[in-house]
């Protein structure tokens, strides 16, 4: 039967019936997995087309589509970036600016909200395929979950999981340290009190958000805030993240990637930091790195120094209580609370590990971006991982501090 027939016949086995498949089917089992469009027609394939699985092999040409995924910049591509970053370590933003938008970054991004509203964002309907956690917290009948977003904006996260969720006792706390920002959210129509409560709280501040308790959140997202943040201030945020999770619970990441286009289109004046940036707007911007963002929170390699004159009063005892011993209920076992580590109260130079989390997943999510027209590659980057908090016990803190 020709090619040009309007069907084809096949056969599924040897004995049963053939079986009639359209042209349109037919042409499709010939297109490659990777691509979401027949070459020869330049029309949409029948069959579902996996998002995000648009590879670019060597005989393709990178101009037929708008977009590419999982593509690693030339050679060519990284000098040039490499030529960029010198370009802008040379022109630094000046001290006077330096202060100015690291003394209140919460009054740029008020202003952020102030002239974006909500409209600035799309909702993120792409984050339950991202992170399956969250399908799990928002599927009906699992029981009472507790979800804390960080860095909630103007509710392009919140909201869309809140459309989603079929589960009864799910409780969202979406908090932002822009005040414009919750203001949004509680104004929207969408806002819903009884499963979604807004409030303004700073990730790097020495409080936990309001209405939350030690290890009472089961999930933590966290997507696109982090980069906001000093470098300085992150390890008080991931210290707050751990205490607020309950063992076992998960910290969702996404985030901007050292190479990024936002960070190659950089302009002078804009550099404050290594990988450290103030867009035009006066928000601020950090690109990481995969292995920089592991050591940052991989089993929470943060220490600090014990000293003898410090208050080690009931009140701090999350902070420094030496050797104290957590039973655990289900099995019996002795737990190590791993703020709470190493060495007898007040004694000098005593390391104490303050967060611990276990890395279940950290990649690159790479996306090559042509302008077709102008015949120009720009290559996007971001950060995606899952981080547990850890259950430490006696032995694995051993492990960890040797």
């Amino acid at each position: 039967m020709a090619a040009s027939d309007v069907s084809a016949l096949t056969l599924t086995d040897s004995d049963a019936a053939p079986e009639i498949i359209s042209k349109s089917t037919a042409t499709s089992m010939t297109i490659p997995p990777h691509r979401s469009h027949d070459p020869a027609s330049n029309l949409k394939r029948s069959d579902p087309f996996q998002f995000g699985s648009r590879y670019l092999l060597p005989d393709d040409d990178p101009f037929e589509f708008n977009a590419w995924d999982h593509v690693e910049p030339s050679s060519e591509d990284l000098d040039r970036f490499a030529s960029q970053l010198a370009a802008q370590r040379a022109a630094p933003v000046s001290d006077f600016d330096r202060n100015r938008f690291n003394g209140d970054p919460a009054k740029w991004w008020n202003r952020f909200y102030a002239n974006n509203t909500s409209n600035f964002f799309k909702d993120r309907k792409w984050l339950q395929q991202e992170f399956p956690i969250l399908k799990e917290v928002t599927r009906k009948g699992v029981g009472k979950k507790v979800l804390l977003e960080i860095g909630a904006g103007a509710g392009n996260t919140c909201f869309p999981i809140a459309k989603e969720n079929e589960n009864e006792e799910l409780m969202v706390y979406a908090c932002d340290f822009s005040p414009k920002a919750i203001d949004l959210i509680r104004e929207s129509p969408a806002y819903d009190s009884s499963m979604l409560r807004a409030e303004v709280w700073d990730v790097a501040s020495p409080d936990l958000p309001p209405g939350l308790e030690e290890g009472s959140v089961d999930v933590v997202l966290m997507i696109f805030i982090f980069s906001a943040l000093h470098p300085t201030q992150w390890r008080q945020s991931v210290h707050n993240i751990w205490r607020v999770l309950k063992p076992g619970g998960e910290v969702c990441f996404r985030d901007y990637g050292r190479g990024d286009l936002a960070q190659v289109r950089m302009k002078k004046g804009r550099w404050m930091e290594e990988n450290f940036y103030i867009r035009g707007d006066g928000t601020r911007v950090y690109f990481f790195d995969k292995e920089e963002l592991r050591s940052i929170w991989s089993e929470g390699r943060f220490e600090k120094e014990v000293r003898d004159d410090e208050d080690f009063s009931e009140t701090k005892a999350d902070d420094a209580v030496a050797a104290e011993r957590l039973t655990d209920a289900t099995d019996g076992s002795t737990a190590m609370r791993p703020s709470a580590m190493a060495g007898s109260v007040g004694s000098p130079s005593k390391n104490i590990l303050e967060a611990c989390f276990k890395i279940e997943s950290l990649g690159v999510d790479r996306r090559l971006l042509i302008n077709r027209q102008r015949q120009l590659k720009m290559y996007r980057c971001w950060m995606q991982g899952r981080f547990r908090k850890a259950e430490m016990t006696e032995e694995s803190f051993r492990q960890l501090s040797s």
